[in-house]
């Protein structure tokens, strides 16, 4: 069941999933915002991010939109990827959790300069 596949949702499927929450991406786009959006940590590979958006669409996380030509090169197909309502719950649920550990994380005095 590909929903076990997302317990616990993992890393590379969570940073797709915060690049798809505020905007319509292509494969390439989510790329790039990943990279961006991690700092240059995190960096997709065509299989590793082809692989996990199949496993996000079975999970029925995301959803691919109608095919529509590429306005920058209009000869090209792009396939977009949109976060769907169960993706949006998914995504907020995982932020709400790390929210947590990272109020834990404080309490505990583990970050440097964190006095709250």
């Amino acid at each position: 069941m590909p929903r076990r596949k997302l317990d616990p949702l993992p890393s590379v499927a969570f940073n797709i999933l915060l690049a798809l929450a505020d905007e319509d991406l292509h494969g390439y786009g989510i790329m790039r915002k990943v990279e961006q959006q991690t700092g240059g940590r995190v960096r997709l590979g065509p299989g590793t991010l082809y692989g996990s958006l199949r496993t996000l669409l079975e999970a029925g996380v995301i959803e691919e939109l109608d095919v529509s030509f590429d306005s920058e090169r209009s000869s090209e197909r792009r396939r977009y990827y949109r976060l769907t309502s169960a993706g949006l719950k998914l995504v907020r649920s995982e932020v709400e959790a790390l929210a947590q550990t990272l109020r834990v994380a404080r309490s505990k005095r583990i970050l440097r300069g964190a006095d709250a």
